[in-house]
């Protein structure tokens, strides 16, 4: 059994490349590299006003808001969604999560163990517009 505890977890904080203010604080504790067979999640911190980006994922996701308030904008329909909230993000669609008012945490959570996101910019320091779950090693490929 894998389990991490959010308040626990190393953060790794990004921002946009034309963006250095909209910093994102982000982990990845379950894909396939941690054992998960089906599923992964990504766990974000947004600072007050930030927001993760224009972006696609290569599987479904269901976004689990945990604290705070934000606005979840899928293809060209938005919605504002408070802790407790939960949303379901198609694949391939654009999407984006913003914090409104103050600092939000949110849980996503994918219908695969691998998960490939493109956004529209690039990532600093990762110096890439893709990101997502570390890639099968060969071990856990066999």
């Amino acid at each position: 059994m894998h389990v991490t505890h959010t308040q626990d977890a190393e953060l790794l904080a990004a921002h946009h490349r034309e963006d250095d203010a909209n910093v994102v604080r982000a982990t990845w504790p379950v894909h396939r590299g941690t054992g998960a067979r089906n599923t992964a999640a990504v766990y974000f911190e947004l600072a007050p006003g930030a927001h993760l980006g224009t972006h696609t994922d290569s599987a479904e996701e269901v976004l689990v808001v945990l604290e705070g308030e934000v606005e979840i904008t899928v293809g060209h329909e938005s919605t504002r969604a408070r802790a407790g909230a939960i949303a379901v993000v198609p694949a391939e669609v654009p999407h984006d999560v913003a914090a409104v008012g103050g600092a939000a945490r949110v849980l996503g959570v994918f219908s695969s163990n691998t998960i490939v996101s493109v956004f529209d910019d690039t990532w600093v320091p990762y110096g890439t517009r893709v990101l997502g779950t570390p890639p099968p090693s060969e071990t856990l490929a066999a």
